[in-house]
């Protein structure tokens, strides 16, 4: 691939279900945010939703959809989203982190998971923008952050790295109803972790946050964040963050943030 004038951003996005497409507001923040994005030439994602070591690169062509959840109604199954395969970005990919003794596995039938195409079709509804999904081979943060930085000069090149997940995850605890403290304090300090560029602590941040366990029980959702936090280290990008959309849905933070 090779390079443009213009840097694109990082993010990391909570990506919400199937049900998002319905909500009264979402959809329109996540399209209202891709109109302001410079026009990326691809769009590399890491979701929550997939785990998979050593680093796997998903379809490098259209496949069909993962529809890796149960029990929604069906015409959540009946949902499209033919983006174009990116196998030139694939190989970028392999050079990057091969290079730097990260080793890589295809898995050429594996298509996009609901964390990767529920954003995505509310962001890029024509499906006109060539998208690879890798694979999260761990959840070490130290380990994410780091791939991050290796896959940062893909930036200059115009791809969009995108963590997708979600800001607070505890299914269970959200029998109740409503949206629960762990949640809101979580949130509360992610938010000023992120402002301050406090690294150090976001990387312990099961025991550096208040309510870290009960929003994370098990940290996949979180996980994602750190591939484009590491992009945004090694870019220099770490002051310029924001948070792009807030607020609780269906009682779990849906912060997302952009880097650059």
């Amino acid at each position: 691939m090779t390079a443009t004038q213009e840097r694109m951003p990082a993010l990391y996005l909570s990506h919400g279900a199937p049900p998002l497409a319905d909500d009264a507001l979402w959809p329109d923040q996540l399209r209202a945010w891709s109109a302001e994005l410079p026009r990326p030439k691809a769009v590399l994602m890491v979701s929550a939703h997939w785990e998979e070591a050593p680093l796997a690169l998903g379809a490098t062509r259209t496949m069909p959809l993962v529809y890796d959840f149960w029990g929604f109604p069906e015409h959540y199954y009946q949902v499209t989203y033919a983006a174009p395969g990116a196998p030139q970005l694939a190989d970028s990919v392999r050079k990057l982190l091969r290079g730097a003794g990260t080793p890589v596995q295809d898995i050429p039938d594996r298509g996009l998971d609901h964390g990767a195409y529920v954003p995505l079709v509310e962001m890029y509804p024509d499906a006109d923008v060539p998208v690879l999904q890798i694979s999260l081979p761990t959840l070490d943060p130290a380990s994410l952050m780091d791939i991050g930085r290796k896959l940062a000069p893909l930036r200059d090149e115009g791809v969009l790295i995108v963590g997708s997940g979600f800001f607070t995850h505890n299914l269970a605890a959200l029998r109740q109803g409503g949206t629960p403290s762990w949640s809101v304090e979580f949130d509360a300090w992610g938010h000023e972790a992120l402002d301050a560029g406090d690294v150090d602590g976001l990387l312990d941040f099961l025991h550096k946050s208040p309510a870290g366990e009960l929003a994370h029980p098990r940290t996949e959702h979180f996980a994602p964040l750190f591939v484009p936090l590491g992009a945004a280290e090694a870019s220099g990008d770490l002051g310029g963050q924001r948070s792009v959309i807030d607020g609780f849905w269906m009682g779990l933070a849906k912060r997302s943030v952009q880097f650059g």
